[in-house]
């Protein structure tokens, strides 16, 4: 994610979510040392990037906070989220982390899917934790292994 991102990103929030980030939001990340954010493009054939999706962590005490992933409704199903996910838990590892986690609507079946694809695992709901509207959330992590 760079500072030019961030039109393209409050556009894909807008698309994905009953509470999307601002452009704002997304540049306050920009240069965050605990903050990893990662975007999908695609180049047309005339060479015109789009980004497409979007995720991001923050890196808190040796754990990765998976706050964000986002792609838009016309490149869903394509693997894009999935890796996405595998690019950002790599990088996460990299840095030293290990163990991951997030929060996902329990209504919403395709992202538990993909988050278990990669990794994750309910281990609790959180009630009410999402507005517009309300509903619990499934928390997910990827542990230590042993």
């Amino acid at each position: 994610m760079s500072a030019g991102d961030m039109d393209s990103l409050a556009y894909i929030e807008r698309q994905c979510f009953s509470r999307p980030w601002s452009a704002s939001e997304f540049a306050h990340l920009v240069g965050e040392k605990d903050a990893l954010y990662l975007v999908a493009e695609i180049i047309d054939e005339d060479a015109n990037r789009q980004i497409v999706g979007t995720a991001g962590m923050r890196m808190v005490c040796g754990e990765g906070d998976i706050d964000n992933v986002a792609v838009l409704p016309a490149y869903r199903n394509m693997g894009i989220a999935s890796a996405l996910l595998k690019a950002l838990l790599e990088l996460g590892r990299e840095s030293g982390l290990e163990e991951f986690t997030l929060e996902v609507r329990v209504s919403n079946v395709p992202a538990i899917k993909v988050y278990e694809k990669v990794g994750f695992v309910s281990e609790g709901i959180r009630p009410g934790f999402y507005e517009d509207p309300k509903e619990d959330a499934s928390i997910m992590w990827i542990r230590k292994k042993a």
